[in-house]
């Protein structure tokens, strides 16, 4: 029987990125995916940037971009009657505001997931020791006390193979086998609106080169549609929403039928359009109820399924990931007691549920459960929900409290404020390192991090002592006048709420995981306890 420490089930972005992250930790794994090869349509699209700050940590960010649109390319959200016809609005997504650009070192980045997953693959399949199987489906799983057993079978030879493992992460999809095993029941509504996504070529270069966008709606009496951007000149999405209330059914859209339908959407009765696929699903707005059944783990559209209104289901997943590969590893290498696992259901299910829900009232704000006769433009969070990406605030015993509030804000899903505060993303601020620009951002990633002021000395030392093969690597970074770092816009401090002696643990996920504002009389003990709370141990 082989065996492996974590079984990732599917090879989409999520289960792609769990790799890697687990790769970077040291910790093998097996990843197998039922399909031949990666995407071959587009799906998902938007990498926000806190998804394309964790991309950027495990050195995958540029990767990722250069097949990617510059984002100069899609600045814009447009609602037409037809591409070709009257422009209804022109929109800046809030997200590309100054003010919220502010808060990162990064940007989002508009790259299909066709193109996306090739990209992931090709990280995973070099990083040691992973190991990818493609046309090899999971046909039965069981777990006990002491790990995990699955079949997988090859879907090419049909031999079937017995594997065990410690952990499985489903990141196989809505339609997961692992997920019926661990949520007892799913919270939301399923089936809100059905659609059709065709992709096409066609050269609609003349209709949207002086107004770049990442879509465009075509707002019609007798056709809600939306041209989504691929290349910007010949190969486009064309999805067309709530099919039923306009009187169609999946098997209307013959090829024939999708070119007179992107023909109508255009303007444009004789345009030359090549149909290279079609697909029809149904957005649900539905969360699990549980994230984890002892060694079972759900991520990505396993956990939750969202509608795409705001881009959130790929980065939601992948955010999954990110939150659970460090604690996987931390166990499996004896440095966190296996209770941190407990930790990924609070810290992530809550959020799932919160952006599933405002995903829903984005499409339930365009008329998407009803025909429009007119023209439905989207509440004013569509496309400006920086609270959602960079605001989550964990709660978990992977947190320890300093006692202070989180920041007062008026609107928790558009307005963002960053902090420091224990179970915040810890913030971005530019630092100078021998003379290169830094960011904050850029100290995180796959290890634990403890930040200290120009005075926090005691606080290194404390680190310097704490060092055992028994825990995780502590890495300790100075910043402040003749430290490591040059505080040189003199924002650090005030960002992450110290003093010039205090300090800031940041676990692998860059999430802060305890603060102390100023020094204290007994550091070793206090830093100890700290990670140890944070690790189970405490």
């Amino acid at each position: 029987m082989l065996d492996t420490p974590v079984l990732i089930v599917g090879g989409g972005p999520v289960g792609l990125t769990a790799s890697i992250l687990l790769s970077q930790q040291g910790v093998r794994s097996l990843l197998v995916e039922r399909h031949p090869g990666t995407a071959i349509l587009p799906k998902a699209r938007g990498i926000n940037a806190r998804s394309m700050e964790m991309y950027r940590q495990i050195g995958v960010e540029q990767a990722i971009r250069d097949a990617g649109l510059p984002i100069e390319r899609t600045g814009f959200i447009v609602w037409t009657e037809s591409l070709s016809g009257r422009e209804i609005e022109r929109r800046v997504p809030g997200r590309m505001a100054p003010a919220n650009q502010a808060v990162t070192p990064v940007r989002n980045c508009l790259r299909a997931q066709d193109d996306l997953e090739p990209v992931l693959r090709r990280f995973a399949e070099v990083q040691a020791p992973a190991e990818l199987r493609f046309n090899t489906e999971m046909i039965a799983v069981q777990q006990d006390a002491d790990g995990v057993t699955a079949t997988l079978a090859d879907r090419i030879s049909g031999a079937e193979t017995e594997i065990r493992a410690q952990y499985l992460i489903a990141a196989d999809g809505a339609q997961s086998r692992v997920r019926r095993m661990v949520a007892t029941r799913m919270i939301g509504e399923e089936g809100v609106y059905d659609s059709v996504n065709i992709l096409f070529n066609a050269d609609l270069l003349q209709w949207v080169q002086d107004r770049p966008a990442a879509l465009y709606f075509v707002e019609q009496p007798d056709l809600r549609a939306t041209f989504l951007t691929i290349n910007a000149h010949d190969r486009w999405s064309f999805l067309i929403h709530s099919i039923k209330q306009y009187g169609y059914v999946p098997d209307d859209f013959t090829p024939e039928r999708c070119i007179a339908l992107i023909r109508q959407g255009v303007g444009k009765p004789d345009l030359p359009v090549q149909i290279l696929g079609v697909s029809a699903w149904e957005a649900s707005a539905i969360v699990a109820d549980r994230y984890r059944d002892r060694r079972l783990f759900l991520a990505g559209d396993a956990a939750h399924e969202m509608p795409p209104t705001g881009g959130f289901g790929l980065n939601t997943g992948v955010q999954d990931v990110h939150n659970l590969a460090w604690k996987l590893a931390t166990v499996l290498k004896g440095e966190a007691a296996a209770s941190l696992l407990d930790t990924y259901h609070p810290e992530r299910q809550p959020l799932g549920l919160t952006i599933t829900k405002n995903s829903l009232e984005n499409s339930l704000s365009m008329g998407r459960t009803a025909r429009q006769e007119s023209a439905r433009l989207p509440r004013s969070e569509f496309l400006n929900e920086q609270g959602l990406i960079f605001g989550a605030s964990y709660e978990s015993s992977a947190v320890i409290p300093d006692g202070s509030p989180p920041p007062a804000v008026d609107d928790p899903v558009t307005q963002y404020v960053p902090t420091a505060r224990p179970g915040s993303r810890a913030p971005h601020v530019w630092l100078e390192h021998r003379g290169e620009r830094v960011s904050t951002i850029d100290l995180f990633g796959g290890r634990f991090v403890l930040l200290t002021g120009a005075g926090g000395q005691k606080w290194r030392e404390a680190a310097d002592r704490l060092a055992s093969p028994s825990r995780p690597e502590l890495v300790v970074h100075s910043i402040g006048s003749n430290c490591e770092f040059a505080d040189a816009d003199a924002v650090w401090h005030a960002a992450y709420g110290v003093e010039a002696d205090g300090a800031v643990l940041v676990r692998p996920d860059g999430y802060v995981g305890w603060r102390s504002r100023t020094q204290v009389d007994t550091p070793d003990d206090v830093l100890r306890a700290a990670l140890d709370g944070i690790l189970g141990h405490g």
